[in-house]
């Protein structure tokens, strides 16, 4: 079965830092763009950031530019994203999403995770 499952999430004090991690299974992601995405209690889900297949390329929403980083390792198994500078508002389940972009660069989801919950209260 092919899944992608997150992990990292919890609950820190504005300010903190938290990286999540997403992970394959059932399949590699040698041709899979990975997007991380939010979804905050009672919004619609937006994109967060999305990198490349190689790497090289990596977009982010302007809401989280500067603070946040995404980033592959070196076998491209495994998509990080680093949370600097965490806010309330930054408050969400944050969802992996891994695209098939073999042919152009796509980021809108063929295989999604579960999601892991950030929280960022005082």
């Amino acid at each position: 079965q092919l899944q992608l499952v997150e992990s990292g999430g919890g609950l820190v004090q504005p300010g903190g830092s938290l990286r999540l991690s997403c992970a394959a299974s059932g399949f590699t992601l040698d041709d899979y763009t990975i997007g991380w995405f939010r979804q905050a209690a009672g919004k619609e889900r937006e994109g967060v950031s999305c990198i490349s297949i190689s790497g090289g390329r990596t977009n982010y929403a302007d809401s989280v530019k500067g603070r946040f980083t995404i980033s592959r390792d070196s076998g491209k198994k495994t998509v990080y994203l680093q949370m600097n500078s965490l806010q309330p508002e930054d408050t969400a389940i944050y969802y992996c999403a891994a695209t098939y972009a073999r042919y152009g660069f796509s980021c809108t989801g063929d295989y999604w995770g579960q999601g892991t919950q950030v929280t960022v209260s005082s």
